[in-house]
């Protein structure tokens, strides 16, 4: 019994597998959150390209539907 209660003690498997999935956790977070991040800078990039193309006079864009013309 001794033994069986030493060896349970000692057995760091399932703290491991916790570490692991905190830390999955924390990189699924991450990589969500710079992929929106990233998202909103694209958006504001063609946002402002589109403003810039409605006061040219180039062309024009309609930032609601993306199309330009």
């Amino acid at each position: 019994m001794r033994n069986m209660m030493k060896q349970f003690r000692d057995d760091e498997n399932g703290a491991a597998m916790v570490e692991y999935s905190i830390l999955i956790g924390i990189i699924a977070v991450a990589s969500i959150m710079t992929v929106i991040a990233i998202g909103g800078w694209v958006n504001a990039r063609f946002t402002g390209l589109c403003d810039a193309l409605e006061n040219s006079t180039v062309g024009g864009c309609d930032a609601s539907t993306g199309t330009g013309t």
